[in-house]
């Protein structure tokens, strides 16, 4: 599965110094280590929004369009 982002995503990664964290999540959901990562639905689930962990403090969530998760926003979980 192939992971983009949405404009400002990138931005809000290197402020917050995590782009690492992501980019090393982004590979592992592209492998298919979807355990990994803890990507999950979110409820409800027939909404079709998913998010997955970058670090202890920050999640991803986006959505699943064919073979392409787009990332469309990060936040802070805590």
């Amino acid at each position: 599965m192939k992971v983009i982002e949405e404009s400002g995503i990138r931005e809000y990664l290197q402020k917050r110094q995590i782009t690492e964290a992501y980019c090393k999540q982004k590979t592992l959901i592209e492998s298919g280590y979807f355990d990994v990562v803890e990507l999950k639905k979110m409820k409800p689930k027939t909404a079709g929004i998913v998010y997955f962990r970058i670090t202890k403090k920050y999640r991803a969530i986006g959505f699943i369009e064919g073979e392409i998760l787009v990332v469309t926003k990060i936040w802070d979980h805590q």
